[in-house]
């Protein structure tokens, strides 16, 4: 995976898009939004907003570490539970989560909240359900919809350089490129990504 992970900001994004929709949100529904930020931010200022590695579903695009946070799963490390507890709570049902107090925007550069904000404006009043169908309509999953389909796979992994792909028709590209811009981005995050290699 080529960019860093933070769990500060996953849980604030999180806690954000709860924040936004009056205290309690699905947790697909904010999954979705959180791709929409990461996409938005990757396509505009090179990389994604919270850093995570990024798997198909059948439900669409999923940040695995970020759902990790939004149910308090046992995948969580001692600190990032730690974290999140203060911030988050997800329901019984694990369906949703609620926001437990403000959001820390100390952990955001103003880009970051750029992307929160034109994730919610874009996408917020949408319905889960159709906001899951819509990410299907994006490259960077459609590429994997047959091996889904074919349900030998609940989970394929993603790579960020294919965000940078146009979906078709009339579909918010959220940001879009010159094929310049296209170019010297996928090349930035080939470079990281042979960084991380260099010193696992």
């Amino acid at each position: 995976m080529p960019f860093s992970f933070s769990h500060r900001k996953a849980t604030q994004a999180l806690n954000f898009f709860a924040a936004k929709a009056g205290g309690k949100i699905s947790k697909m529904k904010a999954l979705k939004l959180v791709y929409f930020a990461d996409r938005y931010h990757l396509r505009k200022y090179g990389r994604p907003v919270v850093g995570d590695e990024y798997v198909a579903m059948n439900y669409g695009p999923v940040a695995s570490g970020t759902k990790d946070l939004a149910e308090m799963s046992d995948f969580l490390g001692e600190e990032e539970a730690r974290y999140a507890k203060k911030f988050i709570e997800p329901s019984e049902s694990g369906r949703m989560y609620s926001s437990l107090s403000g959001v820390d925007e100390k952990v955001f550069s103003e880009s970051d909240r750029e992307a929160l904000v034109f994730a919610w404006t874009r996408f917020g009043r949408v319905e889960k359900f159709a906001l899951s169908k819509l990410t299907h309509r994006y490259p960077d999953w459609k590429r994997h919809e047959a091996a889904l389909r074919s349900n030998v796979v609940s989970r394929v992994p993603m790579n960020y350089r294919d965000f940078l792909e146009d979906p078709e028709g009339n579909v918010e590209p959220c940001h879009a490129l010159a094929a310049k811009e296209r170019k010297a981005i996928a090349s930035g995050i080939d470079e990281i990504a042979v960084f991380e290699r260099l010193w696992r």
